[in-house]
């Protein structure tokens, strides 16, 4: 069975879900909807798919029946649940919407129309990941100890000058931690498990936006764990993520897409990765090769293979609503966003 799948939004993220849909066998890009008629034209002409200007519109078009939503965070659960009344599968962008409260109400049309609500965390699919995942499942780091993950990225002023939503507190619902970092966010709850408690400040150190460009926060893990987590977007020129994950047998350290360090008490063969291709610093330092959908791809194919098998799903809407709930607590913690007097 061929799954036809209508894009909502025009951006680059929708490119990126574009050619991995195009890229799967079975599955084709049928309609694309946005408000930006230049972009939306392009991308639909670039994959042979009929453009609207109307969302309801859009949702009309047949034969189609799921959505991949790329929009604004801010409009997720708008757009999916309007997507939902239309019978459709609804799969959307990280993260699954700004808040809890509208998470829900998604999670519960979804329910109540009988499709299926999945969120994209490609990073879950990532074979190095996986390779941690499972070494923590087996107990190869013992009983956790330790975790330290650091986003040290950077973002041009005008990203966040030039844009209509990038770190808008209604659109995009926080700066560099609900937008970049939701994504290590939710790494640590797939490996770790549930924050039990939070300590954590934000501050705006360098960016002209209105949320924040830096966030450090102290998390308490239910399994005894202790973590630190620090994101930025002001970080020059930017360099790859590191996460350190230590237990009683070891520790085992992922930069960017690699695992470059793994000392565990009793040795596993086949855990390092093998070295990079050379780059420039601030082409490692974004979270992903622009280039790259082998990560979205194997999200989207694992959600097409739930609505046609109904089998599970690697992030569900509810499962996706965690770390939107973590980054909440993370705010309600920090309280007020600090402001630097150097700030532009």
């Amino acid at each position: 069975m061929t799954i036809h799948v209508g894009l909502i939004g025009g951006g680059n993220i929708s490119s990126t879900h574009a050619r991995a849909v195009d890229s799967i066998p079975d599955a084709k890009v049928v309609a694309v909807y946005g408000p930006n008629p230049a972009k939306t034209g392009n991308l639909g002409n670039a994959h042979h798919a009929a453009v609207y200007g109307n969302l309801e519109t859009l949702l009309t078009h047949r034969p189609m029946e799921m959505v991949i939503i790329g929009s604004p965070s801010g409009l997720h659960a708008d757009e999916g649940i309007a997507a939902a009344r239309h019978g459709l599968h609804v799969l959307v962008e990280k993260p699954i919407d700004i808040s809890t409260e509208r998470a829900d109400a998604l999670i519960d049309a979804c329910d109540h129309a009988n499709v299926r609500c999945g969120v994209i965390f490609q990073e879950r699919f990532h074979p190095e990941n996986l390779k941690i995942k499972k070494l923590i499942e087996e107990g190869g780091l013992g009983r956790l100890l330790l975790v330290n993950a650091h986003v040290p990225w950077y973002r041009p002023p005008e990203y966040y000058t030039k844009s209509r939503w990038h770190g808008l507190r209604a659109v995009d619902g926080g700066g560099a931690l609900m937008n970049q970092g939701v994504h290590t966010v939710d790494f640590l709850l797939w490996m770790i498990g549930d924050v039990a408690n939070v300590q954590a400040r934000t501050a705006t150190v360098l960016q002209q936006m209105e949320c924040e460009d830096t966030a450090l926060a102290i998390l308490e893990f239910a399994n005894g764990a202790f973590g630190t987590l620090q994101v930025t977007t002001a970080e020059y020129p930017g360099y790859e993520r590191r996460v350190e994950i230590t237990g009683t047998e070891g520790t085992v350290v992922l930069e960017g897409d690699r695992i470059v360090a793994a000392d565990l008490r009793h040795k596993r063969e086949g855990l390092l990765s093998p070295p990079p291709a050379s780059a420039g610093v601030g082409e490692r330092a974004t979270s992903a090769v622009v280039n790259d959908i082998s990560g979205h791809r194997a999200a989207i194919e694992n959600f097409m293979r739930a609505v046609r098998e109904g089998g599970k799903l690697n992030c569900d809407g509810r499962e996706g609503r965690r770390s939107l709930e973590l980054v909440e607590r993370i705010y309600k913690v920090a309280g007020t966003v600090k402001r630097s007097s150097v700030t532009a």
